[in-house]
């Protein structure tokens, strides 16, 4: 699949992706790239967040292609029952424990838990080996559970613009592999 013959959507977790992330530059990049926005980024609702990122897959005109970081995988997850259109694919950045009860802010975790089914899509996990929001193990127990494959970020804290990837050009580079492969 090629960029312009889907809609990609940029589903950003707690506190949005600022100018400097990776997602905002991504969605700079790929033509056919929106954001899922939100009304309160710092005090995420479930219910209002999930209702924002399904009423976006179902206005999508094209396949859908998810590119989700930290809580966006949690919304993405707990949406899917209302999306009437198709998901073609999902890249899953920086998943957090939302079922772990040192997660911080707390209310975090009324995302969870997530569902251990596997996903009706093509899908790829990337985690990091010291994500402070969530570890290696359980990203690779999600990927297992999901059907997703799972991308070894190494040592790269929460993906995010404060761990050092602003561009992330490795991470565009397994992005645009996944798509490729991915049928429009």
């Amino acid at each position: 699949m090629k960029v312009a013959e889907s809609d990609i959507l940029i589903v950003p977790g707690y506190k949005n992706s600022g100018p400097d992330h990776w997602q905002t530059r991504w969605q700079a990049r790929l033509s056919s790239a929106r954001r899922v926005e939100q009304d309160a980024w710092a005090k995420p609702v479930r219910e209002d967040w999930t209702a924002r990122f399904a009423e976006a897959v179902n206005e999508a005109r094209k396949p859908v292609v998810v590119i989700a970081h930290s809580l966006g995988v949690a919304t993405m997850l707990q949406a899917l029952p209302d999306c009437r259109n198709k998901i073609a694919g999902a890249f899953l950045v920086a998943p957090p424990e939302v079922d772990n009860p040192s997660i911080r802010p707390k209310h975090l975790m009324t995302f969870g838990p997530y569902k251990q089914d596997p996903l009706e899509f093509p899908s790829i996990v990337v985690a990091s080996r010291n994500d402070p929001f969530g570890s290696f193990e359980h990203a690779g127990d999600m990927a297992n559970a999901w059907g997703a494959m799972l991308v070894d970020g190494g040592e790269a804290g929460h993906i995010n613009a404060e761990s050092g990837h602003g561009p992330w050009p490795e991470g565009i580079m397994v992005f645009a592999s996944f798509l490729a492969r991915l049928k429009p």
